[in-house]
């Protein structure tokens, strides 16, 4: 009878195990898309490495949503997906920004780069030591760095033509880049796609789809579109966090509220 359990145990741990290739998988897509990022910026082709940067983007929003709805949760997932994270959304706008803008700065350049991937990876780490339970994430400390990362991406899409930027945006480049960075390790609370879980599956899958394609869409038409509704959206919780510190006790009435 023990023999027979152990086995049924083995059985499901295995299947739990195989499941765990889907999302993994996507995981996956999402490395090489910042790993084909890299590799099309040092060869110049500077608008084709952005969209990468996007495609890896919507690999990230699938795995989290697969590994969810599969039961797959677990903190080896957590762990590779925040390792893809570091490269997609960290190195490849780093290195993409510096290419097409930043190079001209010299070593200050370097410096301003290289912010993307180190406060990327410490806003990461933070992340994962806070993680109690891999199904429960309600809200980000810190701006997400696919956030920062689409951000950079759609002012390439949006504004760089065949070998420098728009004119009338440079003076925002490397201030754009530090408050991004600095974003990434502050306090500023965000909500996550995963704050509907408190609301039913129809409605949370109807989100999701519309966050997939506002992504295609911004990808595909290579517009403002994408950096106008993630720059909002990063404004968004610095004035939530200004709203906070203003009126304390009004923020928390409505957060027991919800």
């Amino acid at each position: 009878m023990e023999e027979k359990q152990f086995s049924l145990r083995k059985r499901i741990k295995h299947f739990k195990l195989s499941k765990a290739i889907i999302p993994n998988s996507f995981t996956a897509g999402n490395l090489l898309s910042g790993f084909v990022s890299i590799l099309l910026a040092s060869d110049g082709n500077y608008r084709l490495a952005a969209i990468f940067i996007m495609v890896g983007a919507i690999f990230d929003a699938v795995d989290g949503m697969v590994a969810r709805l599969v039961g797959t949760s677990s903190e080896f997932g957590v762990e590779l997906d925040s390792l893809a994270d570091v490269v997609t959304f960290g190195v490849a706008p780093g290195f993409l920004i510096y290419h097409t803008y930043l190079h001209q700065l010299g070593t200050w350049g370097i410096l301003v780069a290289a912010c993307l991937p180190v406060f990327g990876a410490f806003r990461l780490a933070r992340f994962n030591i806070q993680v109690e339970d891999v199904n429960v994430k309600i809200d980000f400390r810190g701006l997400p760095i696919p956030t920062s990362a689409i951000i950079i991406a759609s002012m390439v899409l949006s504004y760089f033509n065949e070998s420098q930027f728009n004119e009338t945006l440079t003076i925002i480049i490397v201030p754009t880049v530090i408050i991004l960075s600095l974003l990434m390790v502050s306090n500023v609370r965000y909500d996550s796609l995963a704050h509907l879980g408190k609301k039913p599956r129809k409605l949370k899958i109807i989100y999701f789809v519309i966050f997939i394609l506002l992504l295609l869409f911004g990808t595909l038409t290579i517009n403002e579109v994408l950096l106008f509704i993630f720059g909002a959206f990063a404004l968004y919780g610095v004035i939530k966090q200004l709203y906070i510190f203003a009126f304390p006790s009004a923020a928390k009435e409505q957060e027991e509220g919800e």
